[in-house]
């Protein structure tokens, strides 16, 4: 049987995450696989997959900070925000250093943030990139995210590097376009590496090819006390998150909280509320 636990997969560039899923089945040898957080076709670097019961995570660590290192290039903009697009316009480029930190500041902290058009957000039931590519306007709503640093690296003529960390549910693509049209000239994304997804990091991470001749499983509890709070309990209260009941807080704070039982077995992912804590998952 299959261990249940994480695999940090460096993503390949023209491979979708469902690419990925899809090798990771047959590598692992189940078909109890899934993802925590899209990565676009072009983009390389750490996609985060779950195996068998650690698949039941893999919502909680989408919602985790990530870290990118991003490419733009400011005076071309096209219909996708990246260079998989087709261009829209281009524009001389005479902004300076100032200006362009100027912008960056502006998308900098807790913004609004309007997701591209060309991306999986529903519309009526329906994703927005499939009413794009049918020729529909796309009209998609802002939404709050939080760019906690935003350090350009490099300035290049016309193009631009940044080391990105951000909330869950930014687009590095909508960044990208934003500080174009401050700057009054377009932009778009030229190259996207995810370096960290929570804490797991680009150094923890095997190519498709290194995971084909030995398939790394970080173990679930490992997984857990990596990314969460750590609970660890009496028998007594074992008992009872067993049975997907809830204890009495522990003052551990919000978000997730990784349960342990006397033998260090990862029981159940809980969340505090007010004086209690209820089972998010169960994994026994």
């Amino acid at each position: 049987m299959t261990a249940s636990g994480l695999i940090i997969v460096d993503k390949p560039a023209g491979w979708t995450s469902h690419d990925v899923v899809g090798k990771m089945r047959r590598i692992a040898g189940t078909r109890r696989v899934g993802h925590a957080g899209t990565l676009d076709p072009m983009a390389t670097g750490v996609l985060v997959v779950g195996v068998e019961k650690a698949t039941r995570l893999l919502g909680h660590l989408a919602l985790t900070e990530k870290v990118y290192e991003a490419t733009i290039l400011l005076g071309v903009t096209t219909n996708t925000d990246d260079a998989e697009g087709e261009v829209l316009s281009s524009s001389p480029v005479d902004a300076t250093a100032d200006q362009i930190m100027a912008g960056v500041k502006t998308l900098t902290g807790q913004i609004m943030q309007v997701p591209p058009q060309v991306s999986a957000i529903k519309v009526n039931g329906e994703r927005a990139y499939k009413r794009a590519r049918a020729g529909e306007e796309v009209e998609l709503q802002a939404r709050p995210i939080t760019v906690h640093a935003f350090d350009v690296t490099a300035i290049e003529g016309p193009s631009i590097t940044a080391t990105i960390r951000c909330s869950s549910g930014t687009y590095i693509r909508s960044l990208a376009r934003d500080l174009g049209a401050y700057l009054g000239v377009g932009g778009h994304l030229t190259a996207l590496r995810r370096t960290r997804v929570g804490p797991y990091e680009l150094g923890l991470a095997r190519t498709i090819d290194q995971l084909a001749e030995q398939c790394d499983i970080l173990p679930i509890g490992d997984a857990v006390t990596a990314a969460f709070p750590r609970r660890d309990v009496t028998e007594d209260e074992a008992r009872v998150v067993r049975h997907g009941g809830r204890l009495p807080a522990a003052g551990l704070g919000k978000g997730p909280i990784g349960v342990f039982g006397p033998d260090g077995e990862l029981l159940s992912l809980v969340e505090e509320q007010g004086r209690m804590a209820r089972p998010l998952a169960v994994f026994v």
